[in-house]
C-alpha cells in the first residue's frame, strides 16, 4: 500500500512538472527600442552656472545586433537659449550611428554659465525622430515616453 501512494505522488508530481514547463505558452518579449533619459527621467535641470560639457545618451534596447543602424534626432532651442552664449551643440550632424555590439550613443552638450530671463522657454528638447531599423521611438506602450528629453536651465 505504502508504494502504490508514493508511486501514485511520484506520477502526479512528474505530470504536474512536466505540464507547466511548455516553452510555447507565452512567446519571449522582444521589442527593440531606442529611448532617451538621464537616471530613467524625461525631463531634466541644469543650473545657469554649469561649465562643463554632457552626454545625453540615446539607448538602443535589443538583442545584439549585426548590422549599424541610423537614428536621426532634433535638438529644439527654446526662445530664451543662445548658441554659442549658452551652450553648444557638439554634436555636428543630427544622425547618430550605432556600429554592431553598441547601445548608447550620446548627444554632446558644452555648457556655459550665463544667467538666463525666466520668463523665457529656457530649454533644449533631444527628440528622436526615426531610425533605419523602423524599432520603436521611446518605451513600448501608447504613451510613447523617453522618445524624448527636456533639458531646463534655470
Amino acid at each position: 500500500m505504502k508504494s502504490i501512494t508514493i508511486a501514485t505522488l511520484l506520477i502526479i508530481a512528474s505530470v504536474i512538472a512536466f505540464s507547466s514547463c511548455s516553452k510555447d505558452e507565452f512567446p519571449p518579449y522582444d521589442n527593440p527600442f531606442f529611448s532617451i533619459n538621464v537616471d530613467n527621467k524625461d525631463t531634466v535641470y541644469v543650473q545657469y552656472n554649469r561649465k562643463d560639457t554632457v552626454d545625453y545618451n540615446i539607448y538602443l534596447s535589443a538583442k545584439l545586433q549585426f548590422e549599424p543602424i541610423d537614428v536621426t534626432y532634433d535638438a529644439i532651442i527654446g526662445n530664451g537659449l543662445q548658441a554659442g552664449k549658452d551652450f553648444e551643440l557638439i554634436n555636428t550632424t543630427k544622425t547618430l550611428n550605432f556600429p554592431n555590439g553598441i547601445f548608447q550613443r550620446p548627444v554632446r552638450i558644452v555648457w556655459k554659465e550665463n544667467p538666463v530671463d525666466p520668463s523665457k522657454n529656457n530649454s533644449i528638447i533631444i527628440k528622436i525622430l526615426s531610425n533605419t531599423k523602423n524599432y520603436t521611438i521611446g518605451l513600448p506602450g501608447p504613451d510613447k515616453k523617453q522618445s524624448q528629453l527636456v533639458i531646463i536651465k534655470r
